[in-house]
């Protein structure tokens, strides 16, 4: 008998039709001429809003389907082969790299596929809110697993399961949960950067796209009140919707993937009851996930994964090491000679010893800063994740504060260091961490959810309370997804450095001593070669502090407090 739809079917493909005619409205807009002299007039017409936030979405949308096929190519290559140590040194210096980099170098290629269309600056754009997404989710994925519980991965080695079949029937579900919170906030995390993604320079052609970031910027170039708080506004209804219809469901569904042997409380999506009842969508999603599965099971022999993920750790005497140590040493003599001629020979030692010097000002900061965050963030997101109804009920205000463009405050702080006499060195420090503080929060949510109920029950029926209970039980069973909250908003405490280290209010300019007010200087004066020289000491204090302090904490939290 064949089974006829209901009309919750019918709701729910009204939806995706709906979605769909969007969609394609969108793609034709981003696929026209770009208008002569490739100026895109913005209008500060609330009434462009809804338009504007629906291009600005779906950008961040194609920049997070691009980060997720990043996350599930990089970070098992980065977890289980040979190249680990080189392909997480290399995610250290992307996360450190700030997006206007990113943009410098990659706006001219997207423009020129595409010469006279809007599509090449649509995909620059995408790709810079990439730069801004990819590593978070990548570290996620990455500590997930590194950390997978002992007694499934023996379980899963003794029904013979092949690494391939590992990664997609053990490791992946494992990972879900917490990669299911990092995707939200680096969806938020793009909000953050959406104004210098959607503002465009190539030569002397400037491009505004239209969307929310550049409505933003406008609004403040003219001074025009009203018009941030529409677009705030407008931010928060975008960001409930979305919450509601994608990330409440995954977070829901994600629970069911949770380390544990009963059941414990579940966060709850009306989306996902509703398309539980369902009937012709659900059987055909089930069909479909089904011929998937089939279809990678039969291309596995193609991918031939055994050999990558058996290779053994580097010892001298073998040919595929030598290649390996030579291609290296090649691309660090590339490097180190590119260094000479574009920053050494012009700008002198003396000069690199300065900026060397400037960055322990920044360096100083962000440890103090991540430290403060921690003590605040780190208990409020574990308390949040034993509570999933609660975290569910908070879970759209949290991705909105995480949103909230913090460049905003900036002349409020500048205005109170003018009003007051506040020392810059001090006050532009809080400036660093309000659009990364997020971070923290969001693993240590996820570290709290991923606690298993078995586990918290055997602690209250010890009698553990208090602090004993957080030294003994929260705070071990947390620390893998504390690590990756720490290492990602270090990051990004270091890219916001940039901005926030030099802030403005009227005719003043208060500029606090660090390496981020020498980018943001020399990037206004014009000179490649000092911007070039700020971002590789970047890189360099980024990738020390993760192989110093972050690195030898993931290892400690692979052995030590790993679930199992």
């Amino acid at each position: 008998m064949a089974m006829r739809p209901n009309r919750f079917d019918l709701l729910v493909l009204l939806f995706f039709f709906a979605l769909l005619a969007l969609v394609a409205r969108i793609g034709h807009e981003a696929a026209a001429p770009l208008p002569p002299g490739g100026e895109i007039p913005i209008s500060l017409d609330p009434r462009h809003l809804p338009e504007y936030a629906l291009r600005s979405t779906f950008r961040m949308f194609a920049a997070l389907g691009l980060s997720l096929l990043f996350t599930f190519t990089y970070a098992p290559l980065a977890a289980k082969t040979r190249l680990e140590p080189v392909l997480i040194a290399l995610l250290d210096v992307l996360q450190s790299v700030p997006i206007l980099g990113f943009l410098a170098f990659t706006v001219t290629f997207f423009v020129g596929l595409f010469p006279g269309r809007v599509l090449g600056f649509e995909l620059a754009s995408v790709f810079a809110v990439f730069t801004s997404q990819a590593w978070n989710m990548a570290f996620s994925l990455y500590q997930s697993l590194k950390t997978v519980p002992r007694d499934l991965d023996e379980a899963a080695r003794l029904f013979g399961l092949s690494p391939w079949r590992r990664f997609w029937r053990l490791e992946v579900p494992f990972a879900l949960p917490g990669l299911v919170w990092n995707t939200m906030m680096s969806v938020s995390g793009g909000w953050f950067f959406v104004v210098a993604s959607e503002a465009i320079s190539v030569g002397r052609t400037e491009v505004d796209l239209p969307g929310i970031g550049s409505y933003v910027a406008k609004a403040i170039q003219e001074e025009n009140l009203p018009a941030v708080l529409y677009a705030l506004l407008t931010m928060l209804l975008v960001i409930l919707l979305y919450d509601q219809l994608l990330f409440r469901p995954l977070v829901a569904w994600s629970e069911r993937f949770k380390y544990e042997e009963r059941p414990s409380e579940e966060a709850r999506s009306w989306v996902l009851d509703l398309f539980r009842r369902t009937r012709l969508l659900r059987r055909a999603s089930a069909w479909l996930a089904e011929a998937l599965w089939e279809a990678a099971v039969r291309l596995e022999p193609l991918f031939r994964l055994e050999p990558l993920f058996r290779f053994p750790p580097l010892r001298a005497g073998r040919g595929l090491d030598y290649a390996l140590y030579g291609g290296m040493a090649l691309v660090l003599l590339a490097g180190g000679h590119a260094f000479y001629l574009l920053v050494l020979k012009p700008l002198g030692l003396k000069e690199v010893v300065r900026v060397l010097f400037l960055g322990l000002f920044t360096l100083a900061r962000v440890l103090v800063l991540l430290l403060l965050a921690g003590l605040v963030w780190v208990p409020v997101g574990i308390a949040l994740g034993l509570r999933p109804s609660l975290a569910g009920r908070l879970q759209a205000l949290a991705q909105f504060l995480a949103a909230f463009p913090a460049n905003l405050l900036y002349p409020f702080f500048a205005y109170l260091m003018a009003r007051y006499a506040l020392s810059p060195e001090v006050f532009t420090a809080p400036l660093m961490i309000l659009g990364t503080q997020w971070y923290l929060l969001f693993n240590a949510l996820a570290g709290g959810m991923a606690l298993p109920g078995d586990l918290r029950e055997a602690a209250a029926n010890l009698g553990l309370r208090g602090l004993l209970l957080w030294r003994k039980l929260l705070l071990p069973g947390a620390f893998p997804y504390l690590v990756t909250g720490f290492i990602t908003a270090s990051g990004g405490t270091w890219n916001a450095s940039i901005v926030a280290e030099v802030v403005s209010w009227g005719g003043l300019t208060f500029k606090a001593t660090g390496l981020g007010a020498y980018i943001a200087e020399w990037t206004g004066k014009g000179s490649p070669a000092h911007v070039l020289l700020g971002i590789l000491v970047m890189s360099l204090y980024v990738v020390a502090l993760n192989r110093i302090l972050w690195r030898p904490l993931y290892a400690w939290a692979a052995e030590r407090f790993r679930l199992g």
